[in-house]
């Protein structure tokens, strides 16, 4: 943890799910929610000291926004949210979805995977154009092998894009991968951002984090001004046993989040690059 209370510490990458009755899932999903919401996350936010969230759309939900906006109504003025949208959205909705604190979409190019970069790029544009006048972002959770893929686009892209849990390293493959080094020259030339979550994932690891030292300190190295973190809460696990009503119920990863705090301080290595992060990045791209 921090030595002292940073003020405006923001989570900014994390998911609430509520009751399955009002909310029950996605006709596609690979998980079923069960009932993890903000009232589960309260003592992590105290412990943390968090005073501003981000909560992001989680893929069960499909395009049905109705519990994170509904989290996000109970957050009032320090909460902000990423959705997930389609065509059927009109302008009015996503007008409406801004005076709610929405600030970005999120797309999944994992399932289905795009692996062509003329589609990537056109998907990736056209995101673009459609939320550019709202000021929004694109939230984008990928592997390294698909950021190099949408390099390109991410250049020509009219509005910011926001790699999730470090672009998809993984600590097994080190980050001598060509994708991480198109991730790194992405960043130092202002052309993403990148969130500082998964650590746990990165890692694969529920406590000791040391593995995803390297790439955070080099993703810092590069722009630590466009950098953010999150806790990832509450630490899915990933299924692929079955879809809709036959999937599995969501399961949840013991992650400790105070470590993942830690880690980020040492990370950070002093208190101003630290406050960048936690507090005046966040504030930027989501206009706290």
């Amino acid at each position: 943890m921090p030595a002292t209370r940073i003020e405006g510490l923001t989570d900014c990458h994390m998911h609430v799910f509520g009751p399955i009755d009002r909310y029950p899932g996605a006709p596609d999903r690979t998980y079923t929610p069960e009932r993890m919401g903000l009232a589960e996350y309260a003592p992590v936010a105290a412990r943390l000291g968090v005073d501003r969230i981000v909560i992001v759309q989680p893929s069960a939900y499909g395009t049905d926004n109705r519990a994170t906006l509904d989290g996000l109504a109970t957050l009032g003025d320090k909460g902000r949210a990423v959705v997930v949208i389609d065509d059927s959205f009109d302008d009015a909705t996503l007008d409406a979805y801004e005076r709610q604190g929405v600030r970005g979409i999120r797309l999944n190019l994992m399932t289905p995977r795009i692996t062509d970069a003329a589609a990537a790029e056109a998907t990736l544009l056209a995101a673009g154009q459609r939320i550019a006048r709202l000021g929004w972002h694109i939230q984008i959770y990928a592997d390294l092998e698909l950021v190099a893929l949408l390099a390109p686009a991410a250049r020509k892209s009219a509005v910011p894009v926001v790699f999730d849990h470090m672009g998809g390293s993984k600590a097994a493959a080190g980050p001598d991968v060509p994708g991480f080094g198109v991730l790194l020259d992405l960043l130092k030339e202002g052309k993403c951002w990148v969130k500082l979550s998964g650590a746990d994932i990165v890692t694969w690891e529920t406590t000791d984090f040391s593995r995803a030292t390297p790439f955070a300190r080099a993703l810092i190295a590069a722009n630590p001004h466009q950098l953010v973190w999150g806790s990832d809460w509450p630490h899915l696990v990933h299924h692929n046993s079955g879809r809709g009503d036959a999937a599995p119920p969501a399961g949840y990863r013991p992650v400790n989040e105070e470590k993942l705090i830690e880690a980020l301080a040492g990370w950070a290595g002093d208190e101003a690059t630290l406050r960048a992060i936690l507090v005046d990045n966040p504030a930027r791209l989501y206009r706290f």
